[in-house]
């Protein structure tokens, strides 16, 4: 891995403002080659319970550092990311396989939104109410929760840990995150430049390990510990919910998809085939807000077919590195499996592949992006969170029929919706039951706007103000003045 900036290659976990060395070790690999890029310490729950205590620690004194003082340290972090973002990138692309542009890109969207945060987070003021006794003040106050645990994936290795810790951290909380193992580098880079920042020591800390269990159980059952800020499959979701039971933990879990697309037969059939291709291709097809049921009105579902296929053909696969490359690798061979099953399901049930349909060579872990048609949903893939690039087409006749197969699934997290009928795209976006709807539109998520689930993709929100309120309480203060 060829850095400009080699400090930013962080291999040992990191706590209380130093590097933390462990006897055990574990490889981290590019996905697109399939060979080892570092070898990583693999933390426990000792460490774990050493990061709780220096976070601890460390929260007595951040909370009640001036707004201004935490404002001004989380800015310089930004803008030691937005210095480093070509490395960052780098980083990010070897880990993980995305395309370098989406990874630089991710890079500077998490400077960007710190910056925001930063921003957001002054126009906060203390809330006056009259009261019913005289003399009284009556008033509303903003603390921080405490120390913060964040369980990040791999997809989005670098937003996931900004969007959580630096929230965090700007509201006056200190933080844990517990990166995958499969992309702990870029939290680790983060950390050297969180130094770099001067954040005070044991406000941002790092526990890089192969198996998350014994410190998941550590972070859930850790009295000390005041919250868990969660992203990953609704499955391990609920095992951290009820993990964190017992503390009684402020949650937030952003959790799994099965985002419906619905293109009616009025719509904009160049826009809505943007909108497939943005809603499913992106970062490979590896995100928890892309469509996974492609709902196409019967009178363009073949038009519609045959020319998202055409596009989808022409994509190209390949490393991340390559600037051709629209496609990067799948994650692991378990990914490659899932879609191999997906596929194979569906087709051996009457399904149709027109695009893709496999991998070139099966020593790889490069996946052809694909488009399924004649899906129906007694099929494995209606059901099942595709996470890779593969779009399944199904057939609808009535806006009635639509919706309610759209919201048949216990996931919520995104939807589409494509018409040029305004009042259809309101009434049809309002009766979707999902946490961010893109009506005409694949681009669901900005700064300022709140992201979350609901059913059983999760709980709480990310970016927005509502964002920043999840690590606060609001404390109500009564007040005689003698």
């Amino acid at each position: 891995m060829q850095l400009k900036n080699k400090d930013l290659l962080l291999t040992d976990g990191w706590i209380n403002a130093a590097e933390f060395r462990s006897k055990r070790q574990f490889a981290v690999d590019d996905p697109a080659t399939r060979e080892d890029i570092a070898t990583v310490s693999d933390l426990d729950a000792t460490h774990a319970k050493q990061a709780i205590a220096a976070a601890t620690t460390a929260y007595g004194h951040w909370k009640t550092v001036p707004s201004q003082e935490r404002i001004h340290a989380v800015l310089r972090w930004a803008e030691l990311i937005e210095e480093n973002a070509e490395d960052l990138g780098v980083i990010i692309s070897t880990e993980s396989g995305k395309p370098l542009r989406e990874a630089k890109g991710e890079s500077l969207q998490c400077a960007a939104l710190l910056r925001w945060y930063a921003d957001e987070i002054q126009r906060w003021n203390t809330d006056n109410r009259p009261a019913p006794v005289s003399g009284q003040q009556n008033y509303t106050i903003k603390q921080p929760v405490g120390v913060v645990a964040c369980i990040t994936p791999w997809n989005f290795p670098a937003a996931s840990v900004i969007v959580k810790a630096g929230a965090a951290i700007l509201t006056g909380c200190t933080t844990i995150v517990k990166p995958s193992d499969l992309t702990p580098l870029i939290a680790l880079a983060f950390a050297r430049l969180s130094a770099a920042a001067n954040l005070p020591a044991g406000v941002f800390n790092v526990l890089p390990c192969k198996d998350p269990t014994e410190i998941g159980n550590e972070l859930c059952s850790n009295p000390d510990v005041r919250m868990l800020s969660f992203t990953g499959s609704t499955r391990v979701g609920k095992k951290l919910y009820a993990a964190c039971g017992d503390t009684v933990k402020r949650l937030a879990l952003e959790l799994g998809g099965n985002a419906p697309f619905i293109v009616f037969d009025d719509a904009d059939l160049d826009l809505a085939i943007d909108g497939a291709v943005g809603a499913r291709y992106y970062n490979s097809g590896q995100i928890c807000v892309g469509a996974n049921r492609y709902f196409v009105h019967s009178s363009v579902y073949g038009e519609f077919a045959r020319r998202l296929a055409d596009r989808v053909s022409k994509m190209q696969v390949g490393n991340g590195f390559d600037p051709s490359s629209d496609i990067g690798p799948m994650i692991n061979q378990a990914a490659i499996d899932r879609l191999t099953h997906v596929i194979e399901s569906a087709t051996e049930m009457g399904a149709e592949v027109l695009a893709g349909g496999g991998q070139d060579d099966a020593s790889t872990l490069f996946f052809q992006p694909t488009v399924l048609i004649g899906m129906t949903p007694d099929m494995p893939a209606y059901t099942t969170e595709i996470f890779g690039p593969v779009t399944c087409l199904y057939e609808f006749e009535n806006e009635d029929q639509v919706v309610a197969l759209a919201n048949n699934t216990e996931a919520g997290l995104a939807a589409y919706v494509y018409s040029r009928d305004t009042s259809r795209l309101a009434r049809v976006s309002e009766a979707l039951e999902a946490g961010v709807v893109g009506a005409n539109s694949s681009s669901i998520f900005a700064n300022d706007l709140p992201f979350g689930g609901i059913k059983q993709s999760g709980l709480g929100r990310e970016h927005g103000s509502q964002g920043l309120e999840e690590y606060v309480e609001t404390k109500s203060i009564c007040l005689v003045s003698q």
